[in-house]
């Protein structure tokens, strides 16, 4: 089996086999990868798998309702948990994006439909990127980083956004000789695009 190149260890593996680019409809799915999307800033994504079930304890499994009512105890909560991220930033991040999250679920009904509307229900296949030619950012992640940074979410510049539009599959940046591709190409709605259009 091919693995794209970021394929390290034998957590990166599974979570790029089984999760990683395959279509995500689920709003707390989708609030999941985000958080771990704003734990990661500055480090590395292997250390945020190794830690995801310290942040599903710390954060109850990532319950958007339940983290949009965390008040200070909460936060000492978290921080004091063996093996967490000691960043109250991150923390409070979290929290205020799930203010964010819930009020813009009531707005539109859902997060994962307002995402994916930006590609209108369909993944996204930029040319060249399934030869590895993939930038940190791009005029889509520009745009939606930019209307999250509207609705008050935090630590969600337009390079954590493409981060998170791969990983939930409205990009699809598998490599093209990846398994994982075809799979995704063979079972979700695609849109072939060229890059120089999303600047």
């Amino acid at each position: 089996m091919a693995y794209c190149t970021w394929c390290r260890s034998e957590a990166d593996r599974r979570y790029h086999d089984e999760e990683w680019g395959v279509p995500l409809h689920d709003d707390r799915g989708q609030f999941e990868f985000l958080m771990l999307e704003v734990m990661q800033c500055g480090l590395s994504w292997s250390l945020m798998l190794k830690k995801r079930e310290i942040f599903r304890k710390c954060f109850d499994d990532f319950d958007f309702e339940k983290i949009s009512e965390y008040g200070e105890e909460d936060i000492q909560r978290i921080l004091n948990t063996e093996g967490m991220i000691r960043s109250r930033r991150k923390t409070e991040a979290v929290i205020n994006n799930a203010v964010c999250f819930r009020r813009l679920r009531e707005e539109c009904g859902s997060f994962s439909d307002y995402l994916w509307a930006y590609s209108d229900g369909k993944t996204i296949l930029y040319n060249g990127h399934g030869d590895g030619k993939i930038p940190a950012c791009n005029g889509l992640s520009d745009r939606i980083s930019r209307e999250l940074k509207k609705r008050g979410f935090k630590y969600l510049g337009s390079i954590t956004v493409y981060s998170h539009l791969q990983a939930c599959g409205i990009i699809n940046d598998h490599g093209s000789d990846c398994p994982c591709y075809k799979k995704i190409v063979e079972n979700y709605p695609t849109v072939k695009k060229k890059r120089e259009q999303e600047r």
